[in-house]
C-alpha cells in the first residue's frame, strides 16, 4: 500500500500565467541583467532552436508586431543575416512607431543589412520557415484587423512555423484561440513555462514547446506560487515501485463497477477490464443480467453480478475498496438507483459520463472529498450550468471551480487534460487524436479506480491515472496509428508503465 511519501511526487513542472512570468522578466532585469540584454539572450535561444529543428534552412519570413515579442524577431532576424541566411523582415508596426528596446532591436537589424517590408494584404512569405514574432503573452481579446490577416497569412502558406514564446492568438493563460491563431510546428518560451502553452487549443498550435529560462536568478520563483505543475511520466515510476514479493490479491484492492444499463454492457466492462489490467487485487461488475454472458467471454477474471436495481447489489457496495460509478450507466431508473447507492457507500468513488450527468440533474448539491469526477467539457458545463464553449474559453478556471464546488479532485478531459484538486492544477501533456472515439473515459475510470484500489491517494492517483491513460494511448498509436484507435488497445500498454522493471527506458523524465 502506498505511504506518505507519496506527497513528493504529486507534482511536476511549475506552469505560470501571463502575468506571473512578467514579474519574472522585472525581477530578472532588476537583479542586473538590462532589458536588451535579455532581448538578445531571447532571440539566440529562439535562433538555437530554430537551427536545430531545420538546419538546412537558408531562407527566412520573420513576422514583426510592434512590442518585445516583435523585438525578439528583429533580433534573430540580425543573428540569422549574420549567418548569411537570407531574411524577410515583415513588420506590423512601422519602424518609427516603435520605442524602447523594440525599436533598439529593429535598428540593429537594419544595421545587419536586414530589410523592411511593410505587411500588406497578398503579401508573398518567401522564407522556408516563418518566425512568429507577432504578439506575445499579453495578448486578451480577440485578433483582428491586419494582425488577422497576417495570421491566417502564415498558416496558408504551407512553411514550417518557429513561434517565439508563444503562438500569436493563442491566449497564455486558458489555452483559448481568440479569434485566430498561429499554427507552429516549434514554440520557444521564455523565463517561466506559460499554462495556456499546454491545454485547450494548445496541443494543436504550439508544436514542440522548448523552455528557455535565459539564466533568469534561481531564486526569482521562491515565493511564487506556479499556477499549475506539467505532469512527467517519471512520476509513474517513482510513485508505484514494484510490489513485495509475497504481495497477495486481498492487498491490492479490490474495485466495484456498477454500470452497464440495459443495451449499455460494453462501457462498464472496458473500464473493469482497465481496473484489472492496472493491478487491482478483485474486480466486480455490477450489470444489467442481460450483460452477464458477454462479460464471462470477454474477461473471466473479473467477477460479474447480474442486478435489476439496488437491492440485488446486497453487500457488494460495502466489500469494495473503491466503487466505479457511470460507464454505461444510463439515465433512467436503473442508473439512479445505481449512483444513490454508490453515493450512500463509505468507499471512494470515481464518476463519469452518466454518473456525472444524473449529479447534475438529479443528485445536485452533492460534495465529497474521497471522490474523482472525470467530466468531458459538454458534463463540465452541465455540472457548472454554463455552456462546453465557456468551459473551453477557460478550461483551467472551469477545472477549479467544479473542484471547489463538488470537491475531491476533478479531472476536466480533453487536449491537455487537467486535474484539479487540493493541491492545485496539473496538467497532462501526453495523448493524441486517436482518443477522441468512444470508450476512452471508461478506460480511464477503470485505470483510476484501479489506483485507488492499490492504496494510490487520491491526488496522485488522479494525476497518475490520467498519464497512464494518454501514454497508453500514445503507444498504441506508435503500434498502429492514430486513426481507428479504440479504447480497448489501451489495457496492455496501460499494464507496461505500470510496471516499472518493464518499462525502466520509459521511466525518464521527457524535458
Amino acid at each position: 500500500m502506498a505511504g506518505p511519501s507519496q506527497d513528493r511526487y504529486l507534482e511536476g513542472f511549475p506552469l505560470y500565467r501571463a502575468e506571473q512570468v512578467r514579474e519574472l522578466d522585472r525581477r530578472t532585469i532588476a537583479a542586473g541583467i538590462e532589458g536588451f540584454a535579455l532581448m538578445q539572450r531571447a532571440a539566440a535561444a529562439a535562433w538555437r532552436v530554430l537551427r536545430e529543428a531545420w538546419p538546412r534552412a537558408r531562407s527566412l519570413s520573420v513576422l514583426c508586431g510592434g512590442g518585445n515579442n516583435g523585438g525578439d524577431g528583429h533580433v534573430l532576424a540580425a543573428l540569422a543575416a549574420a549567418e548569411g541566411l537570407a531574411v524577410q523582415r515583415v513588420l506590423l508596426k512601422p519602424v518609427e512607431a516603435l520605442s524602447g528596446d523594440a525599436r533598439r532591436a529593429a535598428d540593429m537589424a537594419t544595421a545587419a543589412g536586414v530589410g523592411i517590408e511593410p505587411w500588406r494584404p497578398g503579401l508573398a512569405l518567401g522564407g522556408e520557415v516563418l518566425v512568429d514574432a507577432l504578439l506575445g503573452t499579453g495578448l486578451a481579446g480577440e485578433v483582428r484587423g491586419d494582425m488577422r490577416d497576417a495570421i491566417a497569412a502564415v498558416n496558408a502558406a504551407g512553411r514550417p512555423v518557429l513561434a517565439i514564446d508563444i503562438p500569436s492568438g493563442l491566449h497564455a493563460d486558458t489555452g483559448a484561440e481568440l479569434g485566430i491563431a498561429v499554427r507552429a510546428e516549434r514554440t520557444v518560451t521564455f523565463i517561466g513555462d506559460k499554462l495556456g502553452l499546454h491545454t485547450g487549443r494548445a496541443p494543436a498550435l504550439t508544436g514542440e514547446v522548448s523552455v528557455r529560462d535565459l539564466d533568469a536568478p534561481r531564486d526569482a520563483t521562491a515565493d511564487m506560487t506556479p499556477a499549475a505543475h506539467l505532469l512527467d511520466r517519471s512520476m509513474i515510476a517513482a510513485a508505484l515501485p514494484p510490489r513485495p514479493r509475497d504481495a497477495h490479491k486481498g492487498g491490492a484492492g479490490h474495485a466495484l463497477v456498477l454500470g452497464g444499463a440495459p443495451g449499455f454492457g460494453g462501457a462498464a466492462l472496458l473500464a473493469a477490464e482497465h481496473a484489472a489490467r492496472l493491478g487491482a487485487g478483485k474486480v466486480s461488475l455490477a450489470t444489467a443480467p442481460e450483460h452477464v454472458t458477454a462479460s464471462l467471454v470477454r474477461r473471466p477474471e473479473v467477477m460479474v453480478h447480474g442486478v435489476r436495481g439496488a437491492a440485488d447489489l446486497g453487500e457488494l457496495p460495502r466489500r469494495a475498496d473503491v466503487l466505479v460509478v457511470g460507464p454505461g450507466l444510463g439515465q433512467g431508473s436503473w442508473g439512479q438507483a445505481m449512483l444513490q447507492a454508490a453515493l450512500a457507500a463509505a468507499s471512494p468513488l470515481v464518476v463519469d459520463a452518466d454518473g456525472l450527468n444524473l449529479l447534475a440533474s438529479r443528485f445536485p448539491g452533492q460534495r465529497r472529498d474521497d471522490w474523482i469526477l472525470t467530466p468531458h467539457p459538454g458534463e463540465a458545463g452541465r455540472l457548472l450550468d454554463i455552456t462546453p464553449a465557456e468551459v473551453e474559453a477557460d478550461r483551467p478556471a472551469a477545472a477549479l471551480a467544479l473542484q471547489r464546488r463538488f470537491g475531491g479532485v476533478v479531472v476536466l478531459k480533453g487536449a491537455g487534460s487537467l486535474v484539479a484538486g487540493p493541491s492545485g492544477l496539473a496538467v497532462c501533456p501526453y495523448g493524441n487524436p486517436g482518443m477522441a472515439c468512444g470508450g476512452m473515459g471508461d478506460a480511464l475510470s477503470g485505470i483510476l479506480g484501479a489506483l485507488l484500489a492499490q492504496g494510490v491517494a487520491i491526488e496522485l492517483a488522479a494525476r497518475l491515472g490520467v498519464m497512464i491513460h494518454a501514454l497508453a494511448a500514445d503507444m498504441a498509436a506508435d503500434e498502429g496509428g492514430e486513426r481507428g484507435l479504440l479504447a480497448g488497445d489501451l489495457a496492455s500498454c496501460a499494464r507496461i508503465l505500470v510496471n516499472p522493471t518493464m518499462g525502466e527506458d520509459d521511466a525518464v523524465a521527457t524535458r
